[in-house]
């Protein structure tokens, strides 16, 4: 009897001492019920707070299988199955498991989850409940998307900044805990606890929703206008701070439903969550080519190139260089894309002719003699911009630059012309912020500050200066240089007046171009104004087939321009005309005659013109068939008028109600008038003293209205 005191003594000590902890959390287990309450995910906004991102209200139904009776549980299947569209018999297979939290159906809307509320109060059904719950709902679609990102079933980022920021937006669950009896049903009496969940924070972006707005549109219409077969990307950034204001990136998708059949699938037959189409999606629609993808500059690089000869003294603007053919090895040579060559010229005349053997002497001197030196100096400078190192922007999937480890006399050769080497386009457009801002090269910042629920700020991300690159008198000499490639070089497509735009167009090769294809990207990197840049654009082009060629200059560039017309205003940026820019207003072409030829050509036609385009007609495709056209043929007009291009025969031209420009300016006259749909022609300079037709009259789409300006009179 000792002995079995003494065991019993042992064992209650091992239980209610050494095991003491353990047994408790079984016995609360046993006697509690925990259901999870999910926190409201935090919003994304842009800078001005407008929603990208938002959580809404939604419910989740649970099961408590011990808690149904079984010759309940075939109408209750019934039931669910008609209030929830779920199928009866996995209602079935649910209630089969015996267990006391299943999830029978997650994220139902309010207005079903009342009708599930309204059967369990009315029919006194035991075992189904109710939790809330949040789903994610993107109010503007497919706008941003590469850079919002998405969220799984769970409400957990898994793209974009979704998941960059995906421990700052969750929050933390909160619980309920219900005290249960032995075969697990809630005893009526006992006590429950209720945990609040802690919402998740609100992450503010630095992008722009408008800007993000022209961006997109202006990105899709080049493609579409382009036949652009591997999409392209446009950034918008602040060169003051290294903002990201806005990142477009086609083709794109719909961040509510990311999951749906991508161009080019039959969506009949399209599952969307098989590895496959995940891999399909993750390659396509889902890749922000803005800094996952890495493509050869080519011209746009000059700028670089510039910025270094002229930071280390072996160059000025007025140094005359020629562009004739640099030998290579095997008795090859680098030659302009000009034939015949310019030949002599200043090095500011060069860069905007874009001659390549006038950038690879410059490399090459830039050691003096020494070919070692002028190839550690030039690279320091590729360093030093920011292209040997990933940009650390907060987005997922950055790739980092190709450049060769040990780089020889020839690689520096052609990089100094933006070949031979693979960057990222935030990358570039990072470089182009130091050259446009004084010499600072920034850290892009796409996440300016997270807040609460209140709006209070919980944290800032403050901009980061990396380094400075060049100096302030070497930037002032690069933008002036670049301004001229805009104003009367290879960039004249992205010239705007009174908004002194300065950059550089590339058209850049690939490994299927030098295999054989034809596929070639088209890019121009900017930032306006040149004197002062408050913005930076880059637009790229990858594999341009349409009518409009492949150039930098003929396509990206009036892209870029687009851009700068829609948000210089927008951010109410004043303009300043030069006198180039007044003799650009004044300067009128002559329309050509479209009738009887199909769109594309037309187009084309308008294009080499300097004029644009309207289609009235329900047939806008490439190969309709130009009915009419107004203004008609050998008509004057004022560069970058438009053209009413007919696809039908019309009874009579559509009519528009005459605004009243009077006492406007040049530019704002044209933008009431373009947005009517009429022409400007310009006699004069100043403010509209008068208009023909007169203001509230009807006149045909496309009508050309004469106005006066006049300056004011001087003191």
């Amino acid at each position: 009897m000792t002995i079995g005191l003494l065991i019993l003594v042992v064992r209650l000590f091992w239980i209610q001492i050494v095991q003491n902890d353990w047994y408790q959390k079984m016995a609360y287990e046993h006697q509690t019920r925990d259901s999870v309450i999910s926190p409201r995910r935090g919003d994304i906004t842009d800078r001005n707070g407008n929603k990208l991102a938002v959580s809404a209200t939604v419910f989740t139904v649970l099961a408590n299988c011990k808690e149904i009776k079984k010759e309940d549980r075939d109408a209750y299947a019934q039931k669910l199955s008609e209030l929830l569209s779920v199928d009866k018999g996995d209602i079935l297979k649910i209630f089969e498991k015996n267990s006391s939290y299943e999830i029978v159906k997650r994220k139902i809307e309010t207005e079903i989850s009342d009708s599930v509320r309204k059967w369990v109060s009315d029919a006194k059904v035991k075992g189904i409940d109710l939790i809330e719950d949040t789903k994610r709902y993107y109010p503007n679609n497919n706008l941003a998307s590469h850079i919002i990102g998405f969220t799984n079933v769970d409400g957990v980022g898994i793209s974009g900044i979704e998941t960059i920021m995906e421990s700052s937006l969750r929050g933390i669950p909160g619980r309920i805990l219900s005290e249960v009896d032995a075969s697990n049903k809630e005893i009526p009496s006992g006590n429950e606890q209720y945990i609040e969940p802690q919402e998740g924070l609100n992450v503010v972006l630095t992008i722009d929703e408008s800007l993000q707005y022209f961006a997109e549109n202006a990105l899709k219409k080049a493609i579409v206008d382009n036949n652009v077969l591997n999409g392209g990307a446009v950034l918008i950034t602040d060169p003051r701070n290294g903002d990201i204001l806005a990142m477009a990136s086609y083709p794109d998708f719909d961040l509510n439903n990311p999951y749906a059949a991508p161009p080019g699938t039959d969506a009949a037959t399209w599952n969307g969550r098989t590895a496959a189409d995940v891999k399909i999606l993750s390659n396509g629609v889902w890749r922000n080519k803005a800094v996952n993808d890495t493509y050869e500059p080519g011209s746009t690089f000059k700028a670089v190139t510039t910025s270094a000869g002229i930071e280390e003294g072996v160059i000025t603007p007025d140094d005359k260089v020629t562009d004739a053919p640099v030998p290579i090895s095997g008795g090859r040579f680098i030659n302009c894309w000009k034939s015949p060559i310019h030949g002599l010229e200043t090095f500011r005349v060069a860069v905007w002719n874009s001659c390549n053997p006038v950038f690879v002497r410059l490399a090459q001197k830039l050691g003096g003699d020494d070919v070692n030196k002028s190839i550690k100096t030039f690279y320091e400078y590729v360093r030093n911009f920011g292209f040997f190192d990933k940009t650390g922007i907060t987005l997922p999937g950055e790739s980092n630059s190709i450049i060769q480890a040990k780089p020889t006399e020839l690689d520096m050769m052609t990089a100094a012309f933006g070949q031979s080497f693979t960057i990222t386009p935030i990358q570039l457009i990072s470089a182009y912020g130091a050259i446009a801002n004084g010499g600072t090269l920034y850290k892009p910042r796409i996440v300016k500050e997270l807040t609460d629920k209140d709006g209070n700020v919980v944290k800032k991300f403050e901009p980061e200066a990396k380094r400075q690159v060049i100096s302030q008198q070497t930037s002032d000499t690069v933008k002036e240089i670049l301004r001229g490639v805009v104003a009367y070089g290879t960039g004249k497509n992205g010239y705007v007046e009174g908004y002194r735009v300065a950059g550089k167009t590339g058209t850049s090769e690939t490994v299927e171009s030098r295999l054989g294809s034809n596929r070639k990207i088209a890019s121009f990197c900017s930032f306006a104004p040149a004197d002062n840049p408050v913005l930076c654009v880059l637009v790229m082009l990858d594999f341009p087939s349409g009518p409009f060629g492949q150039m930098g200059g003929g396509i990206a560039a009036p892209v870029a321009k687009t851009i700068y017309q829609d948000a210089l205003t927008y951010l109410d940026i004043e303009k300043k005309y030069s006198e180039l820019d007044q003799q650009q207003l004044l300067q009128s072409v002559t329309v050509p005659n479209i009738k009887g030829m199909k769109v594309s050509d037309a187009q084309a036609l308008l294009k080499k013109s300097f004029l644009g385009y309207i289609i009235e007609g329900e047939n806008k495709n490439l190969d309709a068939i130009v009915m009419e056209q107004t203004p008609k043929k050998g008509a004057s007009v004022s560069i970058s008028s438009k053209v009413i291009l007919y696809t039908y025969t019309p009874d009579s031209e559509v009519q528009v109600k005459v605004p009243d420009v009077v006492g406007k300016s040049i530019d704002n006259a044209a933008d009431s008038l373009n947005w009517a749909g009429l022409n400007l022609s310009i006699s004069g300079l100043g403010s509209a003293v008068s208009q023909n037709p007169a203001a509230g009259a009807m006149a045909p789409k496309g009508t050309i209205v004469q106005v006066e300006f006049m300056a004011p009179a001087s003191d």
